[in-house]
Order: structure tokens, then C-alpha cells, then sequence
């Protein structure tokens, strides 16, 4: 193993290292150092150290870096594809989806980072200026730390790792504990590249311990975490002054329009709501529907997810596989009995074996339940009848989260309407509120996080403006 991915302070014994079972049959899939403070400390002052010769080092060899990355991950693709599914229990079509976006994120920071730039500025546009010459440059940050969830434990990594290095960055990544053999893969391609710069990755594992070591410290100059809204609170409180970037919870909504084609917005809201099991930020969570096509779209909704295919996620055709732990089952479950218990019902019988919950969608749903105002973060959906859009625009906006939003419609008012008045980062039309293409900027407003994603966007947040006048 490569000295630059931690593995404690010892030498690795099954005392100092933890096992990862896959959530779908129990069986340990990969284990993991068990790491220290020391460890993160260790880690943190090798990337100081390394800065020097990644903001020396040439566009040209980063780049070059990063796509020989990318070509590894295509030669690797189903061995890592295969290694997520273990994990974390990602249906493999999906998880050969995950590392096909993978290479696309990396690619594109490389080809971004080609034309990101600064510009000349007329210091003589006011009387109290002068002519001289002057610009703007970006420069790299220094070290930053990136830390990253279970449910894209390929893709978010690359959307930290790929911007900030090709940058001219050194990073620290602890990635999620359940995932800790495909952040292993994926970082030893970084490190074992002919085009790397010396000591700019390491790679760190471990929990609450090593995560306040890393972000308290006064060596990185940006955090970037995606995660829980409660985790990036304690960031926010203790990480001191340097840039903090946080993708956090969501709640996503969509509006129903009575002109909306109602088949179209059934199969697109069933994938949005249950793909990865519910298990993403922008996961449709809420469906607001006009109550001229509410019993209808309903009836959609539920033929669209009897579909679905649930199961083993090594076959072809499952859709959607196990939950992350029964803890999280359990969870959902609980979610589902508390609004039946307020007065909503399930179109389809609520199911759940162990760590296998069958997609649940549910009906006569109201603003006050529970199950409507908090994150599930599992494959249940609810249905809310609406009067208009005017009735359901303050609803969508009513809610802590404000990661994506969308309507369905063939109203053209209403389209400019969703647009402009839809609190949320980002906004979707005629599509589930789920799409996500990684070249976008991502990310949201309100609990939802600070600071952008997407390659250019995450560029400008691994980079510090310098203001330069030659008089």
C-alpha cells in the first residue's frame, strides 16, 4: 500500500483495522485502517509540505494527471463499479453509471481548468484611477480537505479530488467509512499516475476523531463536505477562518400542472423518488398535484413504481437494491407508520425485509406531517393535493432545504413563474428535481449548503483571487 493512504499509526493488524459488510448479504466485503488524530495530523502536514510543488507544477502535467485518471478508470470500470455495489450495495447498473460520471467529472476539470483564467482591469475607468497595467489571477489555496458520504462514494470524491488537484491543490480525503475500498482504488490511481505531483493525495479513515482533527486545524485553508446538515453545523462552528464548501440535506419538491403530460411525469418522478433507494440529496421527496389530475397522476404514480424492480443488487435488472443498514430501514419504516398514523395512506403496501424497503408512495398527505417537512433519505414519496401553483409555490418554499426544485408543465407563464420564484439552488422543468449533469454548478440555499460543485465552479472555490497593478 502507498504510504500516502493511512493505515494508523502501527502496522496493520485486525486489532487497528475495521471491516466493511456489504448491506445486502452481511459478508465483509473490504476493510479499513482504523485511523488516529495523529494520522490526520500526519496527513495534513504532508500535503503542507507538498503544496510547493503542486502550485510549481505545469497546467499541462495536472491535466495530463487527471486524464490519465480517467483512461485508468475506464480500463478499471467494472472492477470498481463491482467494488460500490459491494459497499454499499448500489444495483450494478448503477454503479457502472456512477463511475461512467466519474470519468466524466474528471475529464471536465481537466478540459475547465484549460480556459479557467483571470482578466485585465481598466484602472483608469474612474477619475480617482490611473493607467497602469492590471489583473486578476487565480491561484491555488494550498491544502484542502475534502470529506465525502456513502450514497455517490465514487463521483463526490472525484468532484472534490479532480477540481482542488488540478488546481494546483494538495488534499486530504477522508472518505465515508462505508465505502473505504472504492476511495482506495480511486486515490491510488491519482497517486500511482506517472503525471502526480509528489505527496499532493493522501487519504485518511475514521469518524469523528479524525474529522475534527482535520477541520480544526490550522493547516487547510478550504473545507469541502458533502453530508449531514447537523455534521456541516459543527464544521461551520469549529473549522476557524478558512473556506468552508457544504452540500447538506434536501427536501425536493416537484409541482404537477394540470397540462403537465401526466405519463411522462409519473415515470420521471418514480425514477427521481427511488433511484439509489432514495438515498440522495436531490431525491423527489415531495409532489405537489393540481387537484384536477390528482387522482389521476396518483394511479400513474403507483403503476410506474410497481415496476420497479427490488432485489439483488448484482442483477442486471434490479433497479433499486438494499438500504445502506437496517438502521436506516427501520427508519423509513417508521417514517411510513407515522403518516398513516396522521391520516395519509400507501398506495402500495408498505414492505420491509432487513434492509430490503420496497418503494412506498404516499397519498393524502399534508404540509404537517412529518414526513413531508424533514428528510427521509429513503424511497418513500409523498402526494399532496394542490389548488394551483399559487397554492403550492409558498409549500415547495416552505421547508429549511432548498437543494432543487421542479414543475411539470406545459404552461409557459407558469414555466417563467417556477423560475424566477422557486427558492432553491437549483430548478428543473418538466424533469424530476433529481437531474443533476455534473458539469452544472451544484449546490443549495438555506440549510442546504454554501459554495458550489461542478468542476468550474469547484475550481473557484479550491482557488484565492490575486489582484496584481503594475504602475
Amino acid at each position: 500500500m502507498n504510504a500516502k493512504i493511512f493505515f494508523g499509526s502501527t502496522e496493520a493488524t485486525k486489532e487497528n483495522l475495521s471491516e466493511r459488510k456489504s448491506p445486502f448479504s452481511g459478508d465483509v466485503v473490504s476493510t479499513a485502517p482504523i485511523c488516529s488524530e495523529a494520522d490526520a495530523l500526519k496527513a495534513l502536514k504532508i500535503a503542507q509540505d507538498a503544496t510547493k510543488e503542486a502550485k510549481a507544477s505545469t497546467l499541462s502535467q495536472r491535466c495530463s494527471w487527471l486524464l490519465d485518471v480517467a483512461s485508468k478508470l475506464k480500463e478499471n470500470k467494472e472492477d470498481i463499479a463491482q467494488t460500490i455495489t459491494d459497499e454499499v450495495g448500489k444495483p450494478i447498473t448503477f454503479a457502472r453509471v456512477e463511475v461512467d460520471r466519474c470519468i466524466e467529472t474528471v475529464t471536465l476539470s481537466a478540459e475547465t481548468m484549460r480556459t479557467m483564467h483571470g482578466e485585465t482591469i481598466n484602472t483608469d475607468a474612474m477619475p480617482s484611477g490611473k493607467k497602469t497595467i492590471s489583473y486578476f489571477s487565480r491561484e491555488p489555496i494550498g491544502v484542502a480537505v475534502a470529506i465525502t458520504p456513502f450514497n455517490f462514494p465514487l463521483n463526490l470524491i472525484a468532484h472534490k479530488l479532480a477540481p482542488a488537484l488540478v488546481a494546483g491543490n494538495a488534499v486530504v480525503l477522508k472518505p465515508t467509512p462505508e465505502a473505504p475500498l472504492t476511495a482506495y482504488k480511486f486515490a491510488k490511481l491519482f497517486i500511482e499516475s506517472e503525471y502526480a505531483v509528489k505527496d499532493a493525495l493522501s487519504v485518511v479513515y475514521g469518524d469523528a476523531e479524525v474529522g475534527s482533527a482535520l477541520i480544526t486545524s490550522d493547516i487547510p485553508r478550504v473545507i469541502s463536505f458533502t453530508g449531514s446538515v447537523p455534521v456541516g453545523e459543527i464544521i461551520v462552528k469549529n473549522a476557524g477562518i478558512k473556506k468552508v464548501s457544504l452540500e447538506l440535506g434536501g427536501n425536493a419538491a416537484t409541482y404537477i400542472d394540470a397540462s403537465a403530460d401526466l405519463t411522462l411525469a409519473a415515470q420521471r418522478c418514480a425514477l427521481g423518488a427511488f433511484v439509489n433507494s432514495g438515498q440522495v440529496c436531490i431525491s423527489l421527496q415531495r409532489i405537489y398535484v393540481d387537484a384536477k389530475v390528482y387522482d389521476e397522476f396518483a394511479s400513474k404514480m403507483a403503476q410506474e413504481t410497481k415496476k420497479l424492480v427490488v432485489g439483488s443488487p448484482y442483477e442486471e435488472s434490479t433497479f433499486m437494491g438494499p438500504l445502506i443498514d437496517e438502521e436506516a430501514a427501520t427508519r423509513a419504516m417508521n417514517w411510513v407508520q407515522s403518516a398513516i398514523d396522521e391520516g395519509a395512506r400507501a398506495l402500495l403496501t408498505p414492505s420491509c425485509d432487513g434492509v430490503m424497503f420496497k418503494p412506498c408512495v404516499m397519498a393524502d398527505v399534508r404540509d404537517d406531517m412529518a414526513i413531508v417537512c424533514e428528510e427521509v433519505f429513503a424511497p418513500i414519496v409523498s402526494l399532496v393535493k394542490v389548488d394551483s401553483f399559487d397554492d403550492a409555490l409558498p409549500r415547495i418554499n416552505n421547508s429549511p432545504y432548498g437543494l432543487q426544485s421542479s414543475v411539470f408543465t406545459n404552461d409557459l407563464s407558469l414555466t417563467k413563474r417556477a423560475i424566477s420564484e422557486l427558492d432553491a439552488g437549483g430548478i428543473v422543468i418538466n424533469d424530476m428535481p433529481t437531474l443533476r449533469f455534473d458539469i452544472q454548478p451544484y449546490g443549495g440555499v438555506k440549510l442546504s449548503g454554501v459554495g458550489r460543485e461542478g468542476p468550474r465552479f469547484a475550481i473557484e472555490e479550491f482557488t484565492e483571487i490575486k489582484s496584481v497593478v503594475v504602475c
